[in-house]
């Protein structure tokens, strides 16, 4: 941990740095190839929409000898040839979700169900939902990210600026994608704990680029005067003394997601934790990444491309000026042979 705490205050003071700016290709081929298996897995596989947005019918039977054989028994005997889901919730519950069934349909399936677990009708807990309320729903969680966005970068364009906004957003959509993705690939219904996790981690994605954009702006304010430095260099020096931050909170916020994620719903059985939990393990992480790797590159690619920082990127490669930090040249200068006192010879 001392030499970890050494890093970050040599990243700060400019002493060690990493190119982010520098290198950013190699971080946009990755996210590529990210998108394109995201793309990929939606376009072959699909998303798994859960009950609640498609609609249907759910049936939950509590029972000690709770199986996924028995309720797929029990469903073929009653004449169900429609898609179905059945999950095992903990070690005495079993779920069972159909399209929507006609009522002979649904009283002969809790007819078997309660046949082939030896309990009555009556515990079975049924839940029928049309399809006007799935589409209710849907639309609903649609409007809700839309009008995210749209304050989000209203925010961010009055807090910052609008390359910073723009920057912002990109990144956003790239965790969401990549989310989604990684969603459709591992299979998880998609539930409206999944639409939560998602506003979730685009607020923390968020949150992380802001305190990276708000180091890069107070690096770069008044840089085109100074001239010491050009933005991409203030940039990536703002990069790297907001990464061990960046790091510990991300860390701190993963450890106990990942609980849920692998001891609750992994160990426990609790299944109705496991879409809230992935989508926020896997968004924490994409945020921290997009955050590092992605926004600030594409806020510095853009303020770049403006005459002004064209004209300062001139000026500072004519000096040959390779400094990033003031401060690291001026600790460098003090360390020179020139700065030692003189020594004199009594006579």
């Amino acid at each position: 941990m001392a030499k970890f705490s050494g890093l970050g205050g040599r990243l700060y003071r400019g002493e060690t740095s990493i190119d982010f700016i520098g290198k950013r290709k190699i971080w946009y081929a990755i996210s590529g190839l990210l998108i394109l298996a995201s793309a990929a897995t939606l376009f072959t596989q699909g998303l798994h929409l859960g009950i609640e947005f498609k609609g249907g019918s759910s049936f939950t039977v509590t029972s000690n000898n709770a199986s996924v054989q028995t309720a797929e028994s029990a469903l073929t005997e009653a004449g169900i040839k429609s898609q179905t889901i059945i999950q095992k919730v903990g070690n005495d519950k079993v779920r069972i979700q159909t399209d929507a069934l006609t009522a002979v349909e649904q009283n002969a399936v809790e007819a078997n169900l309660a046949s082939k677990f030896n309990v009555t009708v009556d515990s079975i807990d049924s839940q029928i939902i049309g399809p006007s309320w799935g589409e209710e729903i849907t639309r609903k969680a649609i409007y809700g990210l839309i009008g995210f966005l749209l304050v989000v970068m209203l925010y961010l364009a009055m807090a910052f600026e609008s390359k910073m906004a723009l920057a912002a957003i990109i990144s956003v959509v790239h965790d969401v994608f990549i989310t989604v993705g990684i969603y459709a690939l591992v299979g998880f219904e998609v539930t409206p704990a999944t639409v939560i996790g998602f506003l979730t981690i685009l607020g923390y994605s968020l949150y992380d680029t802001v305190v990276v954009f708000d180091k890069v702006r107070e690096n770069t304010k008044g840089i085109a005067a100074s001239g010491k430095s050009t933005y991409s260099q203030a940039a990536n020096l703002a990069v790297n003394q907001t990464l061990v931050r960046s790091f510990n909170t991300s860390l701190i916020a993963l450890l106990p997601v990942g609980s849920i994620l692998f001891v609750g719903a992994g160990l426990l059985g609790a299944g109705t934790l496991k879409d809230l939990s992935l989508a926020l393990f896997i968004g924490l992480a994409t945020g921290t990444y997009s955050s590092i790797f992605i926004a600030t590159p594409i806020l510095a690619v853009l303020r770049e491309r403006e005459p002004a920082m064209q004209a300062l990127a001139k000026r500072v490669g004519s000096r040959g000026d390779k400094s990033v930090a003031p401060t690291s040249s001026v600790q460098s200068s003090d360390r020179g042979p020139r700065n030692q006192p003189k020594r004199y010879r009594r006579r």
